[in-house]
């Protein structure tokens, strides 16, 4: 067993002071950029409290995934821990990041030729949903795994190409630039609902399996003394990816529903005021009624 899985513990181990530091500096450059360098930013206008208070919840939740004992205890002892730590990554991390950032603060990344060219077109919704959703099952089918999880390289860049198309899986969703809109809100809602499907079979595999189907799991959770016994804590693990997902795919649908129902709205109001002030304009009489009965 390689380093990767080494269960001697220590502080470093448990609590990654590195990726803190780091997450750090990258909430101070967010900061910064959203306030006194903010003018460099052509059409930037002021964050709103809610999308900074989004950003810190998404580097609260990426050190929690990536630099607490989730991140230590899930490799290779709690199989619980390692799918709960995937839902965070790649269901839960995702929308919110995208929610969190302004407009003005992606266009100069995402409007770049380089990126245009060979990232866009894996953001289309029939290729990013096919492509997560199919890596990620692809990724737990026990030979896969229990390949990747011997060997250090193939298993960290495995996650990084899935925490990867999981951004281009959730970006039709929630990025909000305009030029890469791809979808109406009746369609997100269609494409929110068809990943969760997709998603479906790798949970079954797990959560109905009678047999034990990743090794290492078995040696570390007796090594640690784990509560739950291997078998137990392989379902748990599926069933937990299950529901989370459940509950995030609902507030996602639940999100696009309100944020249509708004814009709906707000154009049916502005229709209507379209329609009276032109009312008003052709009959000055009915304008100077309307504003004395004011």
């Amino acid at each position: 067993m390689d380093s990767m899985h080494d269960m001697s513990g220590g502080f470093a181990a448990m609590w990654s002071p590195g990726l803190f530091l780091i997450l750090m500096i990258i909430t101070y450059v967010y900061f910064q950029l959203i306030g006194p360098l903010r003018q460099r930013f052509a059409g930037s206008s002021e964050v709103k409290l809610g999308k900074k208070l989004l950003f810190v919840t998404s580097i609260v939740i990426l050190y929690i995934a990536q630099g607490s004992p989730i991140n230590y205890y899930s490799h290779g002892m709690i199989f619980s821990f390692h799918m709960f730590q995937q839902t965070l990554i790649y269901l839960i991390l995702p929308p919110i990041f995208f929610i969190a950032m302004p407009d003005w603060l992606l266009r100069p990344v995402l409007m770049k030729a380089f990126v245009r060219k060979w990232i866009f077109p894996f953001t289309h919704p029939l290729i990013a949903g096919l492509l997560f959703n199919l890596l990620f099952s692809f990724y737990h089918i026990p030979l896969i795994f229990n390949y990747s999880f011997d060997h250090t390289f193939i298993h960290n860049t495995y996650h990084w190409v899935l925490a990867i198309t999981a951004f281009m899986m959730w970006c039709p969703v929630f990025c909000t630039l305009p030029e890469w809109k791809r979808m109406s809100d009746f369609q997100k809602m269609g494409y929110v609902f068809f990943n969760g499907v997709l998603l479906t079979p790798a949970c079954a595999l797990i959560i109905f399996s009678d047999n034990l189907l990743y090794p290492a799991y078995v040696q570390g959770s007796q090594m640690i003394n784990f509560v739950l016994p291997p078998i137990e804590d392989q379902q748990l693990g599926g069933t937990l990816m299950k529901i989370i997902q459940e509950i995030v795919y609902g507030v996602a649908l639940a999100y696009i529903f309100f944020n249509w129902y708004r814009r709906e709205k707000k154009k049916e109001e502005d229709d209507e005021k379209e329609a009276f002030g032109e009312i008003t304009q052709r009959n000055p009489l009915h304008s100077s009624l309307a504003t004395s009965n004011n």
